[in-house]
């Protein structure tokens, strides 16, 4: 049986505007779980790449001109690789804590998306794919966890229209 490597992997964005400025008391506990959860994302089964900047993560990287916001981009196998990370160990139990670190935002603040195997996305196309799913709702070309697409649809779309 030959290995033949994905044509597609997934893309994800999320953001966060940060209730308190990152060197607070408040945001504390935060900021001392990035680099252990980080760690355990870059040794998780299916992940690919992440993005980072000298600091080690993506907390100093500008996002939609909002110096409130961070950003979270990376790249997964596919979308159980992705969930099973999200859900497990200290990356659960911050994500239940968000509230404490983050604002509540009302427009969508996570997308994703299926990039060709070996791309990694730049911060404008990861603003260009939120601020779409945004506007449009899920399509082939921004699309969440809960109303998924499969690798390739985009091009199908993009070929019949």
């Amino acid at each position: 049986m030959t290995d033949t490597a994905p044509a597609y992997e997934l893309a994800q964005v999320n953001i966060a505007r940060l209730r308190h400025p990152l060197d607070s008391a408040e945001l504390k506990d935060f900021v001392d779980g990035l680099d252990p959860v980080n760690a355990v994302a870059d040794a998780s089964d299916g992940f690919v790449w992440r993005l980072k900047s000298d600091s080690g993560n993506a907390t100093d990287v500008p996002v939609l001109g909002d110096a409130w916001l961070i950003v979270n981009l990376s790249v997964w196998r596919d979308a159980e690789a992705l969930t099973a990370f999200m859900y497990r160990g200290q990356h659960r139990e911050l994500l239940a804590r968000r509230r404490e670190f983050f604002e509540r935002l009302e427009e969508a603040v996570t997308a994703l998306w299926w990039v060709p195997a070996g791309h990694r996305p730049a911060v404008a196309e990861a603003e260009d794919r939120l601020l779409h799913l945004r506007a449009h709702g899920p399509t082939p070309y921004a699309f969440t966890l809960r109303a998924p697409f499969a690798p390739g649809e985009e091009a199908a779309v993009s070929r019949s229209a």
